[in-house]
């Protein structure tokens, strides 16, 4: 034991020598189970209560950031081997631990490459659960890698072209209107566009174009002369030399915990407790539809030994709300926008009516179980930026500049991780964010966050393990568990109790709020998965039924409970059915329920050249407040999560057919029956009757 390498984890000691051979031996014994591990649906079922808690927080916004999606199918194509990546490329695989990936480092660098792929039993923290989640997407090769040649790297990857096109079959108020009628309202044509064309060469190089163009806006005509909306643009470049990134054109960046700079999704509370660290490399290509979460420019980071170092520039036209002081001749923007629709002549006046520069930069030191980086990022605005004077907004962003500075670090020890980072923007207002990741067991996993982010401090496109939106004006303690008693039970925890010292929209007061979760899952074997949940979460808003002069602030509590079954009954028919309740302000004077139902029919056969998904649900909750949200399978790269209240009836179609190697259609119906509704929606966007229908297309190419 005294030649063991230094800083060898101490878990490693047992399995020195021939110990990693009978541990190998030992994993034959699971043959069966790995041989017929099958592709996983994605997302997870994790996955899926991720992505509706976003929609949550969003505003009942779907993300429009399908890059997650695009690495897994890129992985199906090219998988991850194992002997070989290194820590940035296996963050990539989003659901690896960073103590998993640090004790697969440590087991190579000890033992040497792995065998195959029954050897990753012998890794401490890479369950069997783990491996059949990643089997389809790594590969275990001791194969090695010649470096590519030039022509290679430019005409040897993969490339392929998507259109989709998408439509709401009835005509909504915007659409029968013109401009005798009123000043505002949709000019362009009802369906939404999407194209992409994407070149991939393995993890080394990526390029690519697209353009969108929303439901309302116009197509080259009017405001968009120029045919789509939106163009997007990249080219990235991985392991150049010394080079280990070169980003062109459209880019996202991501920085220590998020409380800075953090532009790709990112997901919150969830089952899934050991998620709450933010891990992905700082620069990432951007190709996704969305309009307003990536940067614009140029970055590159450069790397020798332990080091690294990233530095970017970006200038971009942002949307925001323009107002015009034609007394003074001194223009404001009063917020930045969102939404990326440009549909109404108020929403293209705003458009791109704001300049952003922005530099930023990186440094990093990474040695064995020890990181620390050293984060930047600035940012001038043509415009200055006033917000509407209200109390809330005593301490938002005002001005023209805005500069944000962080440490983070991590660092692991045994069976502990340990990880964190301490911001500051330039008005000198402090946010910190600290976690730990203990792997209490083989079987027990818990985690903890403690955040406290002052009222004052300030940051743009960041998105930190928060429950706020933002992370701004909180204070909170996060505490997970994980118990996997046996092969068949799992049982995840959560507690979070947080408060907001000062005032938020709605909320007129400082206040305080409480989440608990409580799920258990059952798996006894590859057919059968039941999961049954429980989350309780009380937040404070303002409640004036009596219209006083001021609104009282008062706590609002929240209940679910889900039960959820997943039933393979062969290797093609997978059976789903979910039944979920709700009660807000079960016991005050604004009590609301809610009730929904849904059966999923899924038909994928590998010999077959199509599949079919159908969904049958009702739902019917007392108002918004008791609103719910269910996942839906759509068409690749594409999300649908709807929010459910009042009473009605969805259904939804999917089929998608192989017609060669090369060429796949897809083809969704949905359509939303209410009961007792004489219109739909609000605004603009309402629908008379009592039905919204919707069409989506999609075709890809691949060559």
């Amino acid at each position: 034991m005294n030649n063991r390498k230094k800083d060898t984890p101490y878990f490693l000691l047992a399995i020195t020598g021939s110990g990693k051979y009978f541990l190998w031996v030992m994993g034959l014994f699971l043959l069966p189970d790995l041989l017929s591990a099958q592709l996983p649906e994605m997302p997870t079922v994790t996955g899926e209560q991720q992505l509706e808690a976003i929609t949550e927080s969003n505003d009942d916004a779907e993300t429009e950031d399908d890059s997650f999606l695009q690495s897994m199918q890129h992985f199906l194509k090219d998988p991850v081997n194992l002997n070989t990546a290194d820590a940035a490329l296996l963050k990539e695989l989003v659901i690896v631990s960073p103590m998993q990936i640090q004790n697969l480092i440590a087991y190579r660098n000890l033992l040497g490459n792995l065998i195959n792929m029954y050897e990753l039993q012998a890794v401490p923290g890479w369950s069997i659960g783990l491996i059949n989640r990643l089997r389809s997407i790594i590969t275990i090769s001791s194969k090695i890698e010649i470096a590519s040649s030039m022509s290679e790297r430019l005409s040897g990857g993969n490339r392929s072209i998507l259109i989709r096109v998408s439509q709401v079959m009835e005509q909504s108020k915007g659409y029968r209107l013109n401009e005798t009628a009123a000043p505002n309202f949709y000019p362009g044509s009802p369906q939404k566009l999407f194209v992409r064309y994407k070149y991939q060469y393995k993890n080394i190089l990526q390029y690519g174009i697209l353009a969108e163009k929303d439901a309302g806006e116009e197509f080259f005509k009017g405001t968009q002369k120029k045919g789509f909306d939106f163009y997007s643009a990249h080219i990235f470049v991985h392991n150049l030399g010394i080079i280990k990134q070169l980003a062109l054109g459209d880019f996202t960046v991501n920085m220590g915990q998020g409380l800075i700079q953090w532009q790709s999704l990112a997901f919150r509370k969830s089952s899934n407790i050991t998620g709450i660290k933010r891990q992905l490399s700082v620069l990432r290509p951007y190709n996704s539809a969305g309009e307003i979460y990536f940067h614009r420019g140029a970055g590159i980071t450069i790397g020798k030994n332990n080091w690294e170092a990233t530095f970017f520039a970006s200038y971009k036209k942002v949307d925001a709300n323009f107002v015009a002081d034609t007394i003074n001749n001194d223009n404001f923007i009063t917020s930045l926008q969102t939404s990326g629709l440009h549909r109404t002549k108020n929403e293209t006046y705003n458009k791109g009516v704001q300049q952003q520069l922005t530099f930023g930069e990186n440094f990093g030191y990474t040695k064995n179980n020890f990181h620390i980086g050293f984060n930047a990022i600035q940012y001038h605005f043509q415009l200055p930026i006033f917000k509407a004077v209200v109390p809330y907004n005593i301490y938002a962003l005002t001005g023209n500049k805005l500069g944000n500075y962080s440490i983070d670090y991590s660092y692991t020890f045994k069976n502990i991780h340990f990880f964190g980072e301490a911001a500051v923007s330039n008005n000198f207002a402090k946010a910190f964010v600290n976690g730990l990741l203990i792997s209490v067991d083989a079987n027990v996993d818990m985690s903890f966050l403690y955040r406290n982010i002052s009222k004052k401090y300030q940051s743009l496109y960041s998105n930190a393990f928060t429950e706020n939106t933002v992370p701004n004006n909180e204070t909170g303690m996060f505490g997970g568990i994980s118990m996997r008693p046996n092969d068949f039970w799992r049982i995840d925890a959560y507690a979070d109790l947080y408060k907001f010292p000062w005032l938020k929209y709605l909320t007129d007061a400082p206040s305080v709020g409480a989440d608990y979760l409580l799920q258990t899952t059952y798996k006894p074997n590859k057919q059968l998965e039941i999961y049954l949940r429980y989350h309780t979460e009380s937040k404070s808003k303002n409640f004036n039924p009596d219209i006083l002069p001021f609104s009282p602030v008062v706590s609002k509590p929240k209940q679910n409970l889900r039960a959820q079954v997943s039933y393979k009954i062969n290797s093609a028919i997978t059976f789903r059915n979910r039944v979920e309740m709700v009660w807000f302000d079960k016991k005050g004077q604004d009590a609301q329920n809610g009730f929904l139902s849904f059966v999923d029919i899924i038909y994928k056969s590998m010999l077959k050249k199509y599949s079919i998904g159908v969904r049958l649900q009702y739902f019917e909750t007392g108002g918004y407040d008791s609103r719910l949200y269910a996942y839906e399978n759509d068409v690749l790269y594409s999300y649908s999560i709807p929010v459910f209240y009042d009473k009605g009836f969805r259904y939804y179609f999917n089929f998608n057919y192989d017609l060669n190697k090369k060429f796949t259609v897809w083809l969704r119906w949905s359509q939303t029956i209410y009961k007792d509704k004489k219109n739909i929606g609000s605004g603009f966007d309402e629908i008379p009757g009592n039905k919204k229908s919707e069409i989506k297309i999609q075709l890809q190419y691949r060559f």
